[in-house]
């Protein structure tokens, strides 16, 4: 054998040996919601563990359309009956008060938490003597689900889904101060005024006490139906979390602190290569000589059930821009309006990714929720949002304050106002430079958010749930964590001491007026005498 055969086999063999040195995890992933887009950020995480390797069984109201290589797919349509009605009058709810729509909004989240796990293929599951290395959760209103974890000995992992707010980062104990980290429901930025800071301030102390109170109880009451066996009680179990990826990146959004096991995976779905559209799609983007705005109201806002005065306003709007228009409309033949302009292309479904990423796209109008505008500044195109409800309203205002988007509120929506946000923009060139600067930042990274997400999952996997990373925070109660005890002790010591030095200075103070009044009295005696 020549040395160089030699060479090429030894090297061979140091390949298989490090090959097989790798370890392949087994892990449980639960998305539960019936939004499309939470499903697409755990679907994209699934996939990119599935191709390093391990094997995924995903739980989820979607069942894939084609199978894929390691992941067992166990889809629990029954969630769609159970979420049905709060999507159909999302529209409506967004017309009630805040306080109002956070009530029904934890209440959808208990009735999410149930649905799965009263699902029979779930109730199977848990039967079964699967072990699994991880349970892999999304964090939206479904904490009881965080017991499957337990109950099959596995460390948890949440997945952040909606962006940071209460829910995740309790979890790992990251801090949320609310003089500069705004609520995830409310519209205002990292600088906030006076009047901001005590409205947030204020909303802040509601939901803690409405979770405290009304709604993490009634999640301890499933968590306790469901998994009597579990060791750890419910609020144990929820600080014990190991690792929470979070949908969010620090160039879409402003500075705030995070624990060290609570990390940024924001953009994990996006295609980094765009796929080739379809040939009717392709055509009638190419062939628009002043270029192509993309609307759409996502996955679970549907043009098709916005009233009749809504969508004649927009039909109105397209007809005046000489832009070409893609609408995603589920209805194609678009009942109830008359005079759709030649200019407006209509499908029930568009691949979003690919389309915003074509080079004839210029601007996009959307609902403003948190995957869109992402997808939206990774391929440096402005926008303009029609928000709703949730995080929508946040996303929109860090636009407009960030210089690359126009909001045109629901209940303000005309064709004056939507047609003049979207001139704003095409005429303004200042508002392309400033998202195509943003996107080169969220670009710039050492590794791509998939990467990073399945590393640290791995990581987790590899050293047991990670314990190291678990902050010390997690074990203080509201009283120790905010310092109150320490307080009391500090200042009220201070005070003590002032007030007993004060009382010493007072009996002083008459000691002497008496010793020298005394002296005053007894001298004019000594006289007579």
């Amino acid at each position: 054998m020549s040395p160089s055969d030699r060479r090429t086999c030894f090297t061979g063999l140091a390949l298989i040996c490090l090959l097989s040195s790798a370890t392949a995890y087994n892990y449980l992933l639960v998305l539960p919601t019936i939004a499309r887009s939470h499903y697409n950020v755990g679907s994209a995480l699934a996939k990119g563990l599935a191709a390093a390797g391990h094997q995924v069984t995903l739980v989820s109201p979607f069942p894939l359309k084609t199978p894929i290589t390691n992941i067992n797919d166990l889809p629990v349509p029954n969630i769609l009956k159970a979420m049905s009605g709060d999507l159909d009058s999302l529209l409506t709810k967004s017309e009630k008060p805040i306080i109002q729509q956070i009530i029904g909004f934890y209440a959808m989240g208990l009735r999410i938490t149930e649905a799965l796990l009263k699902e029979p293929k779930i109730q199977q599951l848990r039967k079964s003597n699967q072990t699994f290395d991880a349970v892999i959760s999304e964090v939206f209103l479904n904490e009881a689900h965080f017991g499957l974890a337990e109950h099959f000995k596995a460390p948890l992992i949440g997945l952040g889904t909606f962006g940071a707010i209460s829910w995740n980062t309790d979890l790992v104990g990251s801090p949320s101060p609310p003089s500069y980290v705004p609520h995830a429901l409310l519209k205002f930025s990292d600088h906030m005024s006076l009047v901001e800071r005590v409205i947030n301030f204020a909303f802040i102390n509601y939901e803690y006490l409405f979770m405290t109170l009304y709604y993490l109880p009634q999640q301890e009451a499933l968590y306790a139906k469901y998994f009597p066996d579990n060791k750890q009680n419910f609020y144990e179990m929820r600080k014990n979390t190991a690792l929470v990826l979070l949908n969010q990146h620090v160039s879409l959004s402003f500075p705030r602190p995070y624990s060290p096991n609570m990390i940024e995976v924001g953009g994990m779905h996006i295609n980094r290569k765009r796929q080739p559209l379809p040939q009717d799609i392709e055509d009638f983007i190419k062939g628009a000589k002043h270029g192509v705005i993309y609307f759409s109201m996502g996955s679970n806002l549907k043009s098709k059930d916005l009233p009749p005065e809504k969508r004649q306003a927009i039909i109105e709007t397209f007809g005046k821009l000489k832009q070409r228009v893609l609408w995603k409309f589920e209805e194609p033949n678009l009942p109830n309006l008359v005079g759709k302009p030649a200019n407006v292309f209509i499908s029930d479904w568009f691949p979003q990714d690919d389309i915003l990423a074509h080079e004839n796209v210029i601007l996009f109008i959307t609902h403003g929720g948190l995957l869109s505008t992402t997808e939206s500044i990774y391929h440096g195109k402005p926008f303009v949002g029609i928000p709703i409800f949730g995080d929508q309203f946040l996303n929109m205002a860090r636009a407009e304050q960030n210089g690359y988007g126009r909001t045109v509120h629901y209940e303000e929506l005309t064709a004056e106002r939507l047609l003049a946000a979207i001139q704003q923009l095409l005429q303004d060139p200042h508002a392309k430079q400033l998202v195509n600067e943003m996107s080169a930042r969220y670009k710039d990274q050492p590794q791509l958010p998939l990467e990073r997400a399945v590393f640290w999952v791995e990581h987790v996997s590899r050293h047991k749930g990670a314990r190291y990373l678990r902050s010390a925070s997690q074990d203080l109660d509201f009283v120790q964590y905010h310092n109150l005890d320490a307080m009391f002790i500090l200042y009220g010591g201070i005070l003590f001491v002032l007030y007993c030095l004060m009382l010493f200075i007072r009996l002083v103070w008459r000691a002497l007026q008496q010793f020298f009044m005394g002296r005053q009295a007894a001298q004019p005696k000594q006289k007579r005498h």
